[in-house]
């Protein structure tokens, strides 16, 4: 059964959720820790909906496989069709607002960077995008006012702001609608601050959003 979106008052989106498109180095801080390059137009991927799972379950990300890494994001729920919006018709079409994990697979990617090979199996792995529930825009502020945290066994890793993102959200939507047509029920992921880091067994981890979202999650044992 594929994910269905929820708002926070426990409604149901009446889509199921489809892909999740994503912005890498959406905050300049996070590039340059990972000795990336600032870019000068949005860096996109996708992660397939079979990535998402619910944020507020424990997870279970593959660690046989290397070190996972995470990273906090603001999340957008579509509500419309978009196809080369404006940056008008990108905002209007934005109808919940919420937090996801961008997990990754660092060891994986950076060996496939290192050939210059794509790196969708280090990004789009089933449960890479634990998704929360999702605030009614009635609850949130401006975009530049937005602010969410991350933190783990006490201590926040994670601060990002609106105002840091190197592409606006409406900027971001219309852009990515240019290349992909966004269809209701897609998620849009808006890229991590700095402070990513390897995600440990048995951690606990407590996300917050401007708004009154909050979360409370763990990894496995």
């Amino acid at each position: 059964m594929r994910f269905v979106p929820q708002f926070t008052d426990g409604q149901e989106f009446p889509h199921p959720l489809g892909k999740v498109v994503c912005i890498g180095r959406n905050y300049a801080d996070h590039a340059k820790e990972l000795d990336n390059p600032v870019p000068t137009e949005p860096l996109l991927f996708i992660k397939p909906s079979t990535s998402v799972v619910d944020l507020s379950k424990p997870l279970d990300p593959p660690f046989s496989r290397g070190d996972v890494h995470y990273e906090v994001e603001l999340a957008l729920l579509v509500g419309e069709t978009l196809t080369h919006a404006t940056l008008d018709e990108a905002e209007r079409a934005i109808v919940g607002i919420g937090l996801a994990m961008d997990l990754t697979l660092r060891d994986v990617q950076t060996k496939l960077k290192e050939k210059g090979h794509p790196w969708e199996i280090a990004k789009a792995f089933d449960g890479a995008c634990p998704l929360s529930s999702f605030l009614p825009l009635s609850r949130v502020p401006n975009w530049n006012a937005l602010a969410f945290t991350l933190e783990i066994d006490g201590e926040e890793r994670q601060h990002g702001e609106g105002s840091d993102m190197i592409f606006a959200v409406p900027t971001l939507v219309a852009e990515m609608s240019r290349h992909f047509t966004l269809e209701p029920g897609d998620v849009i992921l808006t890229g991590t601050p700095s402070g990513v880091g390897e995600l440990v067994r048995g951690s606990s981890l407590r996300l917050t959003l401007t708004g009154g979202l909050e979360i409370e999650t763990s990894v496995v044992e």
